[in-house]
């Protein structure tokens, strides 16, 4: 690049981060559309090849994810919220058997003064808020009633994302390709590279992490309901979600599990199974779910994607946790190819023959 376009371009990167960060609270619907119209491209291209137009194949897309959201709101949401309610009122017993049961034996097992660690404020604020809320309905219900401009403004929001989302996935090549003739003809073919090889690494981690997600989401729950565990579905989907972060999933799911096992059943055959679940869904997604959905090329660290997460949380609230894993991921590979530059340039010096 000549000197003249790489100040045009630091420019118009700075003025696009600095109406993103002005922008941010009217910025989420868009930027929430775009990643749908993203995960959902590939499948839009598929039907295309097959000889469906490009508005007829968006179509075809939308009705199939608006049947599969519905569906899980319908089937999936009374149950986690049913479970939700339960756990809640199993909140008191959990806080007496830990004040009778656990504390004592902590403080015989490690000679420990533990008494400072008192459960009761946790479950009595947990309850609390649970009862004034009502669940979800009410709680949309009394925001409404309390800030209708708010509630009307989230509302529309909220409407706007399958809107951006649909003209996005029907207009995403279009746009890629006029995005593209903006750039300077001289760095076309390397900003192309560089995007074919961001693209690679963000639907590994973004298409692939997500199925991972669910099927270990599925997995978990199926498994726990079958012993008969208690709230198995609330512990699938907190496994899952978990699951971004490679082995936190499983970590956390079996710890839940466990915990709540060791409260419900008396014997130890039920916490066996409970363990081969988690391992049996441990060897799926290790030599099955990772290899085909996901594979070999993402390269984030786990600690990079649990800083990632953190960072764009605490700079940009839910924008930053959107943006956080693509953002990482092109600045990664963008680090690769400047560490593959470095190395062969006269910074780094002659490395000796010998």
């Amino acid at each position: 690049m000549t000197q003249s376009q790489t100040w045009l371009l630091l420019i118009v990167g700075f003025i696009l981060a600095g109406l993103m960060y002005l922008l941010q609270p009217v910025l989420t619907p868009f930027i929430v559309g775009v990643f749908i119209a993203y995960l959902a491209d590939p499948f839009a291209d598929r039907l295309e090849a097959r000889g469906f137009s490009r508005t007829i194949a968006t179509v075809i897309v939308f009705v199939v994810l608006t049947i599969v959201v519905v569906g899980m709101i319908i089937i999936i949401v009374p149950l986690l919220v049913k479970q939700l309610q339960a756990l809640v009122n199993l909140l008191p017993q959990l806080e007496l058997w830990y004040n009778t049961t656990l504390l004592p034996w902590l403080q015989a097992a490690l000679g420990l003064d533990l008494t400072a660690i008192n459960l009761q404020s946790v479950t009595q604020k947990l309850g609390a808020q649970w009862q004034q809320t009502g669940g979800a309905v009410s709680q949309m219900v009394k925001y409404a009633t309390q800030s209708s401009v708010s509630f009307l403004s989230t509302l529309g929001s909220i409407a706007m994302v399958p809107v951006v989302a649909f003209y996005m996935l029907r207009d995403f090549d279009l746009v890629l390709a006029k995005i593209k003739a903006l750039l300077p003809i001289n760095i076309q073919p390397r900003v192309s590279a560089f995007a074919l090889e961001s693209n690679e690494v963000l639907a590994a981690f973004l298409r692939g992490q997500l199925l991972v997600m669910f099927s270990l989401g599925i997995i978990y729950a199926l498994g726990l309901s079958f012993i008969g565990l208690d709230y198995a579905l609330i512990i699938g989907v907190l496994a899952g979600l978990a699951s971004v972060v490679p082995y936190l999933g499983f970590i956390v799911g079996i710890a839940v599990a466990m915990a709540i096992g060791f409260f419900q059943f008396d014997s130890l055959l039920p916490l066996s199974l409970i363990l081969t679940v988690f391992a049996i869904g441990q060897l799926i997604e290790s030599f099955v779910l990772t290899p085909l959905f996901v594979g070999d090329r993402i390269g984030l660290h786990p600690v990079a994607v649990i800083f990632a997460i953190l960072a764009g949380g605490q700079l940009f609230g839910f924008m930053g946790i959107l943006l956080a894993l693509p953002i990482s991921a092109v600045i990664m590979v963008l680090l690769r190819n400047l560490y593959a530059g470095y190395i062969t340039s006269p910074l780094y010096g002659q490395q000796d023959s010998e």
